[in-house]
């Protein structure tokens, strides 16, 4: 979702557009980029919110291996809020949230 509040009037109550809350993703972006956080979509702009770059996998089985957290030897970048067109994302990778919590 934007960040410009969308509202309406519905019986002369003004409702407002609430984000719902965000899965957390690890996300594969063109050029070899990587981050982990708090994936959203509005249209043709991706958001990930909370973001890390995983700068060092730190895996012995691939990326697929930080599904269930960071290992002791993964390297994270912490990087606030990334932002890419839809078109830029390689692939996206559902993880473990709680795992996730103390890292993001």
């Amino acid at each position: 979702m934007s960040e410009a509040a969308k509202t309406i009037m519905v019986d002369g109550v003004e409702c407002r557009q609430v984000a719902a809350p965000s899965e957390v993703r690890i996300v594969v972006l063109q050029r070899g980029w990587i981050v982990v956080g708090r994936w959203a979509q509005d249209g043709d702009e991706v958001v990930v919110r909370d973001a890390s770059v995983v700068r060092f996998w730190g895996t012995t089985r691939g990326l697929g291996e930080l599904v269930d957290g960071p290992t002791a030897t993964t390297k994270l970048d912490p990087a606030g809020t990334v932002r890419a067109n839809a078109a830029a994302v390689v692939l996206t990778i559902d993880v473990d949230a709680e795992a996730w919590a103390e890292h993001l």
